[in-house]
């Protein structure tokens, strides 16, 4: 998997995962960790700063395409 890829995979799974622990906790508080992936992703696609992938190309990952 390339570095986009990962990011892409990581991000998803954050996502889902708190609104997943939001809804069986019945704790709202949860989203505001969904609401800050979504604001990172959006930064990161205009910056290009995404601290994930520069660990991910620091232990060796390939980047490329992600589509």
């Amino acid at each position: 998997m390339t570095i986009e890829r990962i990011v892409l995979a990581v991000a998803g799974f954050f996502i889902l995962l708190s609104v997943g622990l939001s809804y069986a906790t019945d704790n709202q508080l949860w989203l505001l960790f969904t609401a800050f992936v979504g604001l990172n992703l959006l930064q990161s696609a205009f910056t290009g700063f995404c601290p994930l992938a520069i660990i991910l190309k620091k232990i060796g990952k390939q980047s490329g395409a992600a589509f």
